[in-house]
């Protein structure tokens, strides 16, 4: 492939960590810049923090274009939109001078390829005849309405409403761009169940396989310690350790009282923080680093009740030979085995039996240890990744020529 001149509109500027969205961000960045290609990077920045998150692709990049927006402002707009056909979460990330720049970058540069990062920014760039990739990554109309279902009623028909809004948007979307993809074939089917005349695509996550890796220098794991990785002001990870903490971990402090829980995760809202008022629960917080929490536990947990997608955590955890017990819909965005790779519960009494096995029975624990990180060296590298989404721009730049 020829070098190509890129805009990468995304809506949060991307960085290496533990984010999932913006880890898939940071690594496509990086795989074009490698490869020759000119890349811009545009997407608004709330605060100090993320503009200083977005300075070190300035290093990658041949411009990054910020666009500053004030938090109440922007939150004042999706709340305005309520009750409009537009989504809220569209209008939340509108800005007239990142469109206005936007513009002018493509009119004073016209790039051979618009990639697009998420639904939620498309908008400005949908009408440009340039070959154009919209990667939905999840299809988060689908995340909303099943939002819908865990909330009490008035609230659940807010979350119904704009899953509506946004799957109307997606569908329009989907039609205005020369290919469209996702994380997952299980999302791509939900794109392409919509019944439209589009060419779609579907790529994985990766996991950094010699970052998240065992310690050569500690080999020995707490037998006790179960942990959870996940950012902590997030609705599915809230929903999912306040279940757990109070259905599945007293079972296992029943048959083991010794058994802890560490939960892992920036921002935990104040019933999280709670949890800590239980013997055996820690909550950290925001930490540096999550590889010495997690390869600290015997096993990790993710016993979602909503999760679209791939959940990251599962992969990390699985790179780093900690065996991973999960719900049957978190396992779906996995091309695991269960109880080869990882083990997928049934219930809560399900799940608390397969963690109490594997507290328990240090052979098992190895056998899972080793499988679910072949696994990841086989299927989930960030080059293989990447080699697919080559494939796709070939294929998205031949289409637009036709």
């Amino acid at each position: 492939m020829k070098p190509l001149k890129i805009l990468y509109l995304c809506h949060r500027f991307p960085y290496p960590g533990n984010d999932g969205s913006r880890v898939r961000s940071f690594h496509l960045i990086q795989h074009f810049t490698t490869n020759g290609h000119q890349v811009t990077v545009a997407s608004l920045v709330r605060s100090d923090q993320e503009a200083t998150a977005g300075q070190p692709l300035k290093k990658h990049c041949k411009k990054v274009i910020m666009a500053r927006v004030n938090e109440t402002i922007q939150n004042i707009r999706m709340v305005a939109y309520l009750l409009t056909p537009t989504p809220s979460s569209m209008a939340y990330f509108y800005s007239k001078t990142l469109a206005r720049r936007i513009d002018e970058e493509i009119q004073n540069n016209r790039p051979d390829l618009i990639y697009v990062h998420c639904s939620s920014v498309a908008p400005y760039v949908a009408d440009y005849d340039i070959p154009k990739i919209m990667d939905f990554v999840d299809m988060d109309s689908a995340k909303w309405l099943i939002y819908a279902k865990f909330k009490s009623f008035p609230i659940n028909l807010g979350y119904w409403y704009e899953g509506v809004k946004l799957r109307r948007a997606e569908k329009k979307l989907a039609q205005r761009f020369t290919i469209s993809t996702c994380i997952t074939q299980t999302e791509l089917d939900t794109l392409t169940g919509y019944n439209l005349k589009i060419d779609g695509d579907w790529f994985p996550n990766g996991v950094d396989h010699q970052f998240f890796c065992p310690d050569d220098q500690q080999q020995d794991y707490d037998s006790n310690t179960i942990s959870f990785i996940g950012r902590m002001d997030y609705y599915p990870n809230i929903e999912a350790m306040l279940r757990f903490c109070s259905d599945i971990f007293p079972l296992i402090r029943e048959h083991n009282p010794n058994a802890k829980l560490i939960i892992i995760g920036a921002n935990p809202v104040n019933e999280i923080k709670a949890l800590e008022q239980h013997n055996g629960i820690t909550v950290t917080g925001t930490v540096e680093d999550v590889r010495p929490y997690v390869r600290q536990s015997a096993v990790m947990v993710a016993p979602l009740k909503i999760a679209r997608g791939t959940q990251n955590k599962i992969l990390e955890a699985m790179s780093m030979g900690v065996p991973v017990v999960c719900s049957e819909i978190a396992a779906r965005g996995v091309n695991a085995v269960d109880n080869t790779h990882i083990l997928v519960a049934a219930d809560n009494t399900d799940c608390a039996k397969k963690i109490i096995n594997l507290l328990e029975n240090p052979v098992q624990r190895q056998q899972f240890s080793e499988a679910g990180r072949d696994l990841i060296g086989n299927d989930y590298t960030w080059e293989k990744a990447m080699q697919r989404v080559d494939s796709i721009i070939n294929r998205c730049l031949v289409n637009h020529s036709r």
